[in-house]
């Protein structure tokens, strides 16, 4: 074993995580974000994780986004961190579920005014036909928000990603890697099993 099991995984990921964000990684919260559409035609891109808890993974999009649309469709969906200075993965496979107004209007919040502004203008995977219409989308916007807050656009909305399943891999030489799978029984109770490379 080149890592030793915790109980529950996110004692585990945590563990993992911290580690990332105290060195020199250059995006330790990028993941990829997969989904399957009500066609069972996945897609993937990376997103960045906002928090996470025992609750599960969250970040936040454009709902009307083809990953909103997914989402939407069939709220299932698979994370993966790839930290490559620590050759390390995990993946996480689960739920979704739609974050309250009262967290994501928080996060919003938190965000740079520019990126808010930016919000409201992309028409997120839509067509663009030039780039002029959406930095004149984005000066109309200014105007309007001039000198007060920049609200929430009622299509930018937070997911939650339930975990079901976390797995997590370490490289080993010769291709000997550890993995160990985390599936959930029932609440807060755990099955813990070593796979195969």
């Amino acid at each position: 074993m080149t890592f030793l099991p915790e109980k529950d995984p996110i004692n585990l990921f945590s563990k993992w995580y911290e580690e990332v964000l105290n060195s020199p990684c250059k995006q330790p919260t990028a993941m990829t974000l997969a989904t399957c559409s009500k066609d069972c035609i996945p897609s993937a891109r990376v997103v960045l994780l906002k928090e996470y808890s025992k609750e599960g993974f969250v970040f936040f999009t454009n709902i009307n986004s083809r990953k909103g649309k997914e989402l939407t469709e069939n709220p299932k969906a698979a994370l993966v961190f790839h930290w490559i200075e620590f050759a390390r993965q995990v993946r996480i496979e689960g739920d979704v579920k739609l974050l309250n107004d009262e967290r994501t209007d928080k996060y919003f919040s938190s965000r740079a005014r520019d990126s808010q502004i930016s919000a409201w203008c992309s028409k997120q995977s839509s067509i663009l036909k030039g780039w002029q219409d959406f930095k004149q989308a984005i000066k109309l916007k200014e105007k309007e928000f001039y000198n007060t807050q920049v609200s929430r656009p009622d299509f930018w909305l937070g997911f939650c990603v339930i975990q079901k399943v976390i797995e997590f891999w370490q490289e080993g030489e010769y291709r000997r890697q550890t993995r160990l799978r985390y599936t959930l029984i029932e609440e807060s109770n755990w099955k813990v099993e070593q796979l195969y490379p």
